[in-house]
């Protein structure tokens, strides 16, 4: 797409005014946090603007010096080999900026929310949801996030039933908002005594997290129920009534806590994760009102699809959407692997989204 002089001007001129709106003395201090968001936010794409308007300057000029009759034939030669640089350097530059000025998603930049839960396959999906989480706890060391469980429903045979996190970091749910969808993994269970391949999943669910302002929760439309905790928790978890559990009466959903010994944190671990519940419900449901809304995304997040096999027998990791298979099945479940799918994911649906402007253009 081919983005216009004007507009890279106005990119230029909005940040100038940003940065010179900061360094006013009678600024007020929730005016300087709104400006400083802007300038963050809006630094990036001036500076891929700055980029494109040098590369269309320097080759005008170049055209310049080559277009008449009275320049340096050596002269020429060097500034037809630098225009043949410039030139192939400018689609890139030019993508660069389109991307910064893609639409986006409001919750990109915010923690997320991660669920895993067993699907088929018994205790050798809980122990696959076990894979999973520490999959992604060790993807999200690498970034630098910080990845805390808020909840673990722990399998007898190891794994986890189900287990939900809270990844808090730069850029959290930007990245990990394709991980949502049915994980299938085929390999022979360490119950297996005849060496069968079996097939398991597990189901992942990844929200955005709001800020409490976000969503307002009216008193009257909670039912909290207080209980004793059962399982496994040490030897104070069955004698006091400190497990919680929250029914959002509008909606139905429910939420149990039961992890903490204090009745006031399981509370307020259980409103986070009621919170994030709710605020994707509202996401969803406008994503819905708007016509296309999601469907140039790679996936739209529904839980029932299924989105990727991890195969051990052969090594391999397919991911279903974008038709990717990578023969690196450990280094992936370690961890680090994980972000070469996710930044195809990543890179798939930026495409998606260029080839739509493209079109409407």
């Amino acid at each position: 797409m081919h983005i216009s002089a004007e507009r890279i001007a106005q990119i230029e001129r909005r940040r100038d005014e940003v940065q010179a709106s900061m360094t006013r003395a009678d600024l007020a201090p929730d005016e300087f946090v709104r400006l400083s968001k802007e300038y963050a936010e809006i630094e990036p794409v001036a500076q891929a603007a700055q980029e494109l308007r040098r590369l269309r300057q320097e080759l005008g000029a170049l055209e310049t010096m080559t277009g008449g009759d009275e320049a340096d034939p050596a002269m020429r030669e060097m500034a037809q080999e630098e225009m043949q640089l410039l030139k192939s350097q400018l689609p890139l530059a030019e993508r660069a900026l389109a991307l910064q000025l893609l639409p986006r998603d409001a919750a990109d930049a915010r923690p997320a929310m991660l669920e895993i839960r067993a699907g088929t396959g018994g205790d050798e999906a809980a122990l696959f949801a076990g894979d999973l989480l520490r999959m992604y706890q060790r993807y999200a060391d690498a970034q630098g996030w910080k990845m805390e469980t808020i909840s673990a429903s722990a399998s007898e045979q190891g794994g986890f039933k189900e287990v939900v996190a809270s990844i808090a970091g730069t850029g959290v749910f930007a990245k990990l908002k394709f991980e949502s969808g049915v994980h299938r993994v085929q390999r022979v269970p360490v119950t297996e005594s005849g060496g069968r391949i079996h097939t398991s999943a597990a189901t992942v669910a990844v929200l955005p997290e709001p800020e409490e302002v976000d969503v307002q929760i009216a008193d009257s439309d909670l039912k909290i129920d207080i209980y004793r905790a059962s399982g496994a928790g040490g030897q104070h978890v069955n004698t006091t009534d400190s497990a919680v559990r929250i029914t959002h009466l509008p909606s139905g959903i429910v939420v149990t806590q039961q992890d903490e010994r204090s009745q006031h944190k399981n509370k307020a671990k259980a409103m986070q994760v009621l919170r994030a519940r709710l605020f994707e419900m509202e996401r969803e449901r406008a994503a819905a009102t708007q016509a296309g809304a999601r469907k140039a995304m790679v996936g739209s997040g529904d839980r029932s699809e299924r989105i990727r096999t991890y195969n051990f027998p052969q090594g391999r990791v397919t991911d279903h959407r974008i038709n990717l298979t990578l023969h690196r099945l450990p280094e992936i479940l370690e961890g680090p692997g994980l972000a070469d799918v996710i930044d195809a994911l990543v890179a798939e649906d930026e495409a998606a989204r260029l080839a739509q402007l493209d079109g409407a253009a």
